[in-house]
């Protein structure tokens, strides 16, 4: 039998029993252990250094790295400062300013716990600098590897400056763990640009090896003309041109930001950013609640780009949950949850069919046209077919098409653009893309993707109606064997769950028993449906598995039952999917977030052809 460390040590040491006596961890160590929680990076050096800042009323905070923060970390502020005294408390553990009533539940700043100073000091050495307002000198203090010296005079301007020196000098074997010096500045700047998000009354700057990286002036105005402006500044003008304004209130909890139109989405969720009172967060629960709003407009592994801000009683959340204070725990999670869902898609169907711009379509560059005498990339003149082949182009006087048709408009033909914001039909190019004039220019229409919208929206609205969703009784009840605390969370839930169409009770421990189930589902395999909600549960204490399930399969119907690609449509039909995009929410795009349409403008148009 192998033996363990433990039996190894006890037969080689004669005196292990007394290394094993209970006793105090010497301070330094202490702070070593709590560095090891608080400062993983130098990013998390920097958050904590800012944030500090942030607490202390600065209108401008300077952050400069050597060797992606490795080497050196400067932040620099204007805040309040602090004079000799609070110089030599900042680093003792657990020295705050910022619990004045002894609190945790009544948490009004960014920093709270006073780990982040006496940590840092504890692994690297630590210079602060500072200077009161209202005081005629300023004063320094250095730590070094935890061992703290005496506060100094200084020459400093009102404010403060904390350099972080050799991080990781007293414990090495933190160094092996840490990226590139590239890497590690995009973790620092991924920090500066959230806290910028969330303060953009505070002027902001990076700076590395003497290249500036990001330069944010301090805004003002109303908070959301600085917030749009602060956002554009750090995720581009794409996304201001492609954002929607959200603003929704609930029993105290109010939600604002900005959210991206389902087209303008990213391969990964990193274009999400999630602030509670003003601090930068990532949680499942939050990032649930994205997920469900954005369900019905955007395929399953694309991600959308939003910046959220929830504000909310600070007694209503927990923030001391996280050594790095990057999770929260909200009192009532359902109805934080209720709020960004119902928030989210309020914001996404009052976008009506507005979808993609040519600025940021990434079919966009193909519209090039080549100035008069100009070559191609090839360096001659472009060479045209002698007998150019004649697109399919159906003219809205064309006779019907054979097969299913779009029900026609009861409505008159209208031949006048101006009357509505889609236009009016004029042709349709290859069987798949209908051509639109408008008032200001034309519009491009996938047709498939359109009827798809329109087609997924009917089934929705047909279960709504139905006032619920229809069951299908099993013959033979399914018996479903889980970990009993799974179980449990099914049976909590078994109420919502009827609702929406699946009936299970429970069957011993760590059992179900499925009854009943969405006739939707067809032959789907029930147990992984009950397996899969089980684990969705565990995540964010919701049904969203069966309602996303659902609406997979209501997604792939609307598709086969939508007008396909190829298909020729008369003018009649053309008009009428025009019409009912105008009247159909979220029709800007296909329930896997594909574009529907393209403007171009008259004024873009003429620009691809040097009229301007």
């Amino acid at each position: 039998m192998r033996s363990l460390p433990a039996d190894r040590d006890r037969q080689e040491n004669p005196g292990y029993a007394e290394l094993m006596t209970i006793r105090l961890l010497p301070s330094n160590l202490v702070n070593q252990i709590a560095a090891g929680e608080v400062v993983e990076r130098p990013a998390s050096a920097v958050k904590e250094l800012v944030e500090n800042a942030i607490d202390a009323e600065a209108r401008r905070i300077d952050v400069v790295l050597a060797q992606g923060g490795q080497s050196l970390i400067a932040v620099t502020d204007d805040g309040l400062g602090m004079d000799a005294a609070e110089l030599a408390l900042a680093v003792e553990r657990h020295a705050t300013s910022k619990l004045p009533g002894d609190d945790l539940m009544a948490i009004r700043h960014l920093g709270f716990r006073g780990e982040a100073l006496p940590s840092i000091g504890s692994v690297a050495r630590l210079r602060l600098t500072s200077r009161r307002r209202g005081a005629d000198n300023a004063w320094s203090l250095l730590v070094e590897g935890g061992l703290k010296g005496q506060p100094e005079p200084a020459a400093h301007p009102i404010g403060t400056r904390i350099e972080v020196r050799d991080l990781f000098f007293a414990t090495p074997a933190r160094l092996k763990f840490l990226k590139s010096a590239k890497s590690e500045l995009m973790h620092v700047r991924d920090v500066i640009e959230r806290l910028a998000m969330a303060h953009p009354g505070i002027a902001f700057s990076l700076a590395d090896e003497g290249r500036t990286v990001v330069k944010l002036p301090a805004l003002t105005g109303d908070d959301a003309s600085a917030r749009l402006e602060r956002m554009a500044s750090l995720l581009g003008r794409d996304f201001a041109k492609a954002c929607l304004p959200i603003d929704a209130e609930r029993e105290g909890l109010r939600l604002t930001g900005l959210i991206g139109l389902p087209t303008f989405n990213k391969a990964t969720a990193s274009g999400q950013y999630l602030f509670v009172n003003g601090r930068p967060v990532r949680d499942r629960l939050l990032s649930g609640a994205m997920r469900a709003a954005y369900q019905d407009v955007l395929a399953h592994d694309r991600h959308p780009v939003v910046a959220l801000f929830l504000e909310l009683p600070s007694e209503e959340v927990d923030v001391n949950v996280h050594p790095a204070k990057a999770e929260v725990r909200f009192r009532d999670p359902a109805m934080v949850r209720a709020l960004l869902v119902g928030g989210l898609k309020q914001a996404l169907v009052s976008a009506g069919h507005r979808a993609s711009t040519p600025e940021f379509n990434p079919a966009q560059p193909s519209f090039g046209a080549l100035p008069p005498g100009r070559s191609n990339a090839y360096g001659s003149a472009p060479r045209w077919p002698e007998r150019p082949a004649q697109p399919r182009f159906s003219l809205a006087e064309s006779a019907p098409p054979q097969g299913r048709a779009i029900p026609p408009d009861e409505a008159p033909q209208a031949a006048d653009p101006s009357s509505f914001p889609l236009g009016v039909a004029r042709g349709q190019v290859h069987g798949t893309y209908i051509i639109a004039e408008t008032s200001q220019g034309m519009v491009i229409v996938d047709q498939h993707a359109a009827h798809e919208r329109l087609v997924y929206e009917r089934m929705k609205a047909s279960l709504a109606a139905a006032g619920g969703v229809a069951r299908q009784v099993l013959l033979l009840p399914e018996v479903v064997e889980l970990e009993e605390a799974a179980a449990e969370r099914l049976g909590a839930e078994a109420p919502a769950l009827i609702a929406m169409g699946l009936v299970i009770e429970p069957f011993g421990p760590g059992a179900v028993v499925v009854r009943e189930v969405p006739a939707l589902l067809g032959d789907g395999p029930i147990g992984q449906l009950v397996r899969d909600l089980a684990d969705q549960l565990a995540d964010d204490g919701n049904a969203l598995a069966l309602e996303e399930k659902l609406a997979r399969i209501c997604g792939t119907a609307a598709c086969h039952g939508s007008v396909r690609a190829g298909r020729q449509l008369n003018g009649a039909e053309m008009n009428a999917l025009l019409r009912q995009m105008e009247d159909t929410p979220l029709s800007g795009q296909c329930n896997h977030g594909r574009p529907t349409h393209i403007a171009l403008s008259l004024a873009e148009i003429e620009k691809l052809f040097g009229r301007r």
